[in-house]
């Protein structure tokens, strides 16, 4: 039997508009031959439909939708059969009333054949929000090649049950143990899971428990793509069944990460003409910039924005994010602003013009001399005196936030922000100011990680990245100058970031700490932190909870992201 993995992008709650995405890989799919399609996890819906899920209209085109897709493979491919993500309700009263299924849709008509067993509640997941728990595992057994098969079918959570590989797991039953007296021949997963860095690794790890312990292959589909702040890499992949982790089972198929592919395999191992061979992934900071790159590609395509713009500093946050967009969107598709003061460097200006030649951005300069001065009249009357300090910090980042969403408005652009992880965990931006925008590319990037990424992108190493996603392939793409620049906001004589914040390289360590482990000043201090600057990150950290709340969405590409996997109270001791 060959069995199709259709890698696919779905917009969330765009069920008609899926139900054709689905159509057109099984199109593909049966030009190669294949019998069995697998599509990822909620793939009528887009992962994750949150809200959606709880429309009765929706609910009601769902069905219609599916009657359209097995009509148009009865017409067009009556030997093909999908598996298809859907949400099936339940027929209980009390909410919630739906399950996350699978639906088998064949020219005769469509029928639920698996519900998910493992509902997750952690980091930015919901689902018992919206679903209710399978109570057994679910197989199907299917005719194909002139026997029959015995698929036993799970959905993304159910394959996580290796406490010893993952560091937790949900508690609750075991989908692979379930499927043990089932004598299987392949096990399916069709998954939703998002981006996460050394993720990919994991995922195999636990393919190749879960072959063991059934003594069959594993196949795993994944979605692709951007749907708001969540990034799905994809890199869907078949494990074969020679045994686990221990025994060296292989990866015998591989598809791409971050890009939509449909690729065929054979169920008995051979590999046909029309299956990728296994190449190795992409090394850690390229499926992070690869991320980053479709993250804001999806966001602007799926919100209905051609172009972008953001401000360009000459520093190296908004250098990177210039990277990201250009290879998103194209470099003509992308202004940069630059709005220097009294107090920016030359140096940052020609930096900041050097590389939007580099990246082949529109750009312009707007003073911001003339409006600093117009606000400190304004407000001298108010405050008997012109503004000061921290006020008349803020001012200029404010009045810059301005200009940039004037610009975005008048141009029906999308706004970037700039800020990245360590700023936006202790403050150190300015809310309607710097904190602008309708994406924050780098939010869950700390800003060693942001150091890092730019010098990986100006190696050579980068340059096969960068060629095929059109940036320039040779030479310094962020350059020397802006990465070796000690950081600094440049809002007032000589400011360096360092005069108000440990260095990066002592405070991210702290943060991740703090926010990714939820470590406590004590367990910090036991480790080897000054108490007094284990209590000032705290502190910084817990003040800056009223920013972050009213901050743009930013992509996910770590285990702890601000936003719908960080639910901390701002009025709390």
């Amino acid at each position: 039997m060959r069995l199709a993995l259709a890698q696919l992008n779905p917009l969330v709650g765009d069920l008609a508009g899926n139900g054709e995405l689905i159509l057109a890989a099984s199109r593909q799919a049966a030009a190669h031959g294949a019998d069995l399609v697998l599509t990822p996890e909620l793939s009528l819906w887009g992962y994750p439909p949150r809200d959606l899920l709880l429309r009765p209209s929706l609910i009601r085109e769902q069905g219609a939708v599916l009657n359209q897709l097995a009509a148009s493979l009865a017409q067009e491919l009556p030997q093909l059969a999908v598996l298809v993500g859907m949400a099936e309700p339940s027929g209980a009263a009390p909410l919630p009333n739906l399950f996350n299924a699978v639906a088998l849709v064949e020219a005769g008509g469509w029928r639920v054949v698996a519900r998910k067993r493992l509902l997750p509640t952690y980091d930015v997941f919901d689902e018992q929000r919206y679903f209710c728990a399978a109570t057994g595992p679910s197989v199907l057994e299917l005719e194909r090649g002139g026997r029959s098969w015995r698929l036993g079918l799970t959905i993304c959570e159910d394959l996580w049950v290796e406490e010893e590989l993952q560091g937790h797991r949900l508690a609750g039953a075991d989908p692979v143990a379930e499927l043990l007296s089932s004598r299987i021949d392949l096990l399916l997963n069709l998954s939703a899971s998002p981006f996460g860095q050394a993720k990919v690794a994991l995922r195999q790890s636990l393919a190749r428990r879960a072959a063991s312990r059934l003594a069959c292959p594993v196949v795993y589909v994944n979605q692709v793509g951007g749907n708001d702040e969540l990034v799905f890499d994809g890199a869907s992949f078949v494990v074969d069944a020679r045994g686990g982790v221990e025994a060296g089972s292989a990866v015998v198929s591989q598809l791409a990460s971050c890009k939509e592919q449909v690729s065929c395999w054979e169920v008995n191992g051979a590999a046909p003409a029309t299956s990728l061979p296994v190449a190795p992934l992409p090394t850690e900071n390229e499926q992070l910039f690869r991320a980053l790159v479709l993250g804001v590609a999806d966001y602007a395509r799926k919100c209905g924005f051609s172009s972008a713009v953001l401000g360009l500093s000459g520093g190296i946050d908004s250098a990177l994010v210039a990277v990201i967009a250009a290879a998103a969107l194209g470099g003509e598709r992308v202004q940069a602003l630059m709005m220097p003061s009294p107090w920016s460097s030359a140096g940052s200006l020609n930096d900041a013009q050097a590389l939007a030649a580099r990246l082949g951005l529109g750009s312009h300069t707007a003073e911001i001399a003339a409006l600093m001065a117009s606000f400190d009249t304004t407000l001298t009357p108010v405050l008997a005196g012109p503004p000061g300090g921290l006020s008349a910090e803020n001012l200029q980042s404010r009045i810059r936030g301005t200009l940039l969403m004037a610009v975005a408005n008048q141009q029906g652009q999308l706004l970037l922000s700039t800020g990245n992880k360590s700023e936006l965990a202790v403050g150190y931006c300015t809310l309607y100011g710097d904190m602008n925008g309708g994406l924050a590319v780098i939010g869950d990037l700390y800003k060693t990680s942001v150091f890092e990424l730019c010098a990986w992108l100006d190696s050579a190493a980068a340059g096969p990245c960068r060629s095929e996603l059109g940036l320039p392939g040779d030479g310094e793409l962020v350059g020397r100058a802006i990465r070796d620049k000690p950081p600094s906001a440049e809002l007032r004589p000589d400011q360096l970031d360092s005069d108000s914040l440990p260095d990066y390289a002592v405070l991210d360590p702290i943060l991740k700490a703090y926010i990714e482990e939820l470590a406590s000043p004590e367990q910090l201090i036991a480790r080897g932190i000054p108490a007094e600057l284990a209590e000032r990150v705290m502190q910084l950290l817990r003040r800056a909870e009223f920013k972050r709340r009213q901050a743009p969405p930013l992509l996910k590409i770590g285990g702890r992201a601000f936003g719908s996997g960080w639910r901390m109270p701002i009025a709390a001791r």
